[in-house]
C-alpha cells in the first residue's frame, strides 16, 4: 500500500513538474499552429472578421502568385547550397579544432564566436563586407587582380554571397561535431595504427561512420533552420534584387505586417510546415542507409 501511494505521488509531482513545458507546448506551439491552419482558409485582414473562403488562398498561391514561386525556388537554392557548405565546413573545422595543440580553446572561441553574434550586428557587419564600392571582400579580390562582385547587389550573386555569409554562423554545428569526435574511442584509431592503416583509413574507416549519427542530427537542424531563414532578407537585401532573395519566411512577413493578408499568410505558413515535414522526412527514411548506430550493429 506504501509503494503504491509512493509511486502515485511521485507521479503527480511528475506531472508538476512537466505542467509548464507541456503548458508552453500547448498555448504557443500547437495552438497556434491549429489556429493558422484554420484561418489559412479564411479572407482576414487582422482587423476585421474572419470570412472562409475554402482554398482560395491556396489555388491564388499556386495558380496566381509568381512571387510565391520566387520564394520557393529562392529559399531551396539558398537551403541547398548552406546546409551543404555549412556543415562540410564545420564538420572540417572540427577535426583541425580536435588536433592536440597550443591555444587550443582560443581557436575554440574564436570560431564560436561568429554563432552567437547577434543577427542584426551581423547583418549590418556583411553589408559593409559585401559593399561592391568600398567593401573589405572586393579590397581583398581586387590586391589579387580580381575583378570587383555585386555581391547581394545582384540577382545572381545574391543567394551565392548569403551562402557564403551563412558559413560565418557554423560556431553552433562546430561545437557539436568536435563533441562527437572526442565520444570517438582512442582504441579505435590506435588498433588501425596495429594494422599499418594510415590517417585516410582512420578517416573513411573510424571517424566518417562514428560521426554519422552527429552529420544526421546537424542536418536535419540545418534544413529546419534554414528554411526559415529571414533576417538576411528582412535587413540585407529587402527581398531583392527582382525578388531573387524573396525568402520564403520573408514572404510570410510580408503578406501578414505589410500586405495586411493574415489568412494568405496563415496559408504559405501551412505550406512551409508541410514542404519541412517531407524534407525531414527524406532525411529520416534515409538514415538507415547510411547512419552508422555501434548498438545496432551488435544486436
Amino acid at each position: 500500500m506504501t509503494k503504491s501511494k509512493s509511486l502515485s505521488n511521485e507521479a503527480k509531482w511528475g506531472i508538476v513538474l512537466a505542467l509548464p513545458a507541456i503548458l508552453g507546448f500547448l498555448i504557443w506551439t500547437l495552438g497556434p499552429m491549429v489556429a493558422s491552419f484554420i484561418l489559412s482558409f479564411t479572407d482576414w485582414n487582422v482587423v476585421s472578421t474572419p470570412h472562409f473562403i475554402g482554398i482560395e488562398n491556396f489555388r491564388k498561391m499556386f495558380m496566381e502568385d509568381f512571387i510565391f514561386k520566387k520564394s520557393i525556388y529562392a529559399t531551396l537554392y539558398y537551403t541547398l547550397g548552406s546546409v551543404l557548405s555549412t556543415v562540410i565546413f564545420a564538420f572540417l573545422i572540427a577535426l583541425l579544432l580536435n588536433q592536440k595543440i597550443k591555444g587550443l580553446p582560443i581557436f575554440r572561441t574564436i570560431f564560436y564566436l561568429p554563432s552567437i553574434t547577434p543577427a542584426i550586428a551581423s547583418a549590418m557587419l556583411w553589408i559593409w563586407l559585401f559593399n561592391p564600392d568600398f567593401g573589405l571582400l572586393n579590397q581583398l579580390l581586387g590586391r589579387f587582380g580580381i575583378p570587383r562582385l555585386q555581391w547581394i547587389y545582384d540577382e545572381k550573386q545574391v543567394i551565392p554571397s548569403l551562402i557564403f555569409m551563412s558559413i560565418w554562423g557554423m560556431g553552433g554545428t562546430m561545437i557539436i561535431f568536435l563533441a562527437g569526435l572526442q565520444g570517438i574511442p582512442q582504441e579505435f584509431y590506435e588498433a588501425v595504427d596495429m594494422d599499418g592503416g594510415n590517417w585516410w583509413h582512420k578517416f573513411r574507416y573510424i571517424t566518417i561512420p562514428m560521426m554519422t549519427p552527429t552529420i544526421f542530427f546537424n542536418l536535419v537542424m540545418a534544413i529546419i533552420g534554414t528554411f526559415q531563414v529571414f533576417t538576411s532578407a528582412y535587413i540585407m537585401t529587402s527581398g531583392g534584387p527582382n525578388y531573387a532573395s524573396m525568402f520564403y519566411v520573408y514572404y510570410i512577413y510580408l503578406s501578414a505586417f505589410r500586405y495586411g493578408d493574415m489568412g494568405y499568410a496563415c496559408a504559405l505558413a501551412v505550406i512551409l510546415f508541410f514542404i519541412i515535414l517531407s524534407f525531414t522526412l527524406v532525411v529520416f527514411r534515409s538514415s538507415p542507409y547510411w547512419v552508422y548506430y555501434e548498438s545496432a550493429r551488435r544486436r
